[in-house]
């Protein structure tokens, strides 16, 4: 795989217009940008190179954004993504953060936010170099390895991969570990911003962290209403 050391978006849009001045303006920004106009065709860019970040329209002809969303957390789940969209219902929304998005931008979107909008997430979706510079590298919990660094949790000989933001919401959880996370905290330390849409993925996020924890009775993520989390290990 090729990787130039730049920030490097994939660029999903298949509207002509539309995805040559994004592609022309974040170029100009300084981000290195790969633009397609089909699914199908990002799935192959993936194949050869290494992204940062993508950037997802929804509606395409052939597969929609949200097919391709749920294809790339199969087969790609340490890439984030963002939804690029003139679909702005509440359902369409929150659809878009259960399939793990970390941001849905609606159309028409101002250029300059939406490069403020990706410096921002850039600078959150910390970098392995930067995940090895943090005091929790690796731990146990309870039965389970957590191998942060790889952004994997370890089970006997099951290994389950995490994505980004599976991996900064058990570390968070880990660090304060039998301690109340307030909701506040974690959107702000993780998400960057305290708001309804955020809350509802951390939800999904946690219910997420929760199927990959069940094999060990010991350990419970519990709800403390209007409040927060706390991770608790009995053992």
């Amino acid at each position: 795989m090729v990787n130039t050391g730049k920030h490097s978006i994939l660029l999903v849009e298949d509207d002509e217009s539309l995805g040559y001045l994004l592609s022309e303006y974040l170029k100009m920004k300084g981000f290195e940008i790969t633009w397609v106009k089909s699914g199908s065709e990002a799935l192959t860019s993936m194949e050869s190179s290494i992204f940062q970040l993508a950037i997802l329209d929804v509606m395409m002809p052939e597969m929609d954004g949200f097919t391709l969303a749920s294809k790339i957390k199969s087969h790609f789940p340490e890439l984030p993504f963002i939804f690029l969209t003139a679909k702005s219902l509440k359902i369409d929304v929150l659809k878009g953060f259960s399939l793990g998005a970390v941001d849905y931008l609606k159309k028409p979107i101002d250029e300059e936010e939406l490069v403020v909008r990706i410096t921002i997430l850039l600078s959150r979706l910390a970098p392995k170099e930067l995940l090895e510079s943090r005091s929790l590298a690796s731990c146990t919990i309870g039965a389970y390895f957590f191998d942060v660094i790889n952004q994997q949790l370890k089970y006997r000989d099951s290994v389950v991969k995490l994505t980004s933001r599976e991996t900064e919401l058990l570390q968070l959880l880990v660090e304060n570990k039998n301690q109340l996370c307030s909701h506040k905290d974690i959107l702000v330390t993780i998400w960057g911003k305290n708001d309804y849409f955020n809350r509802k993925s951390l939800n999904v996020f946690i219910s997420h962290l929760r199927k990959h924890l069940s094999q060990d009775s010991s350990i419970k993520i519990e709800n403390i209403h209007r409040k927060g989390f706390v991770l608790f290990v009995n053992k």
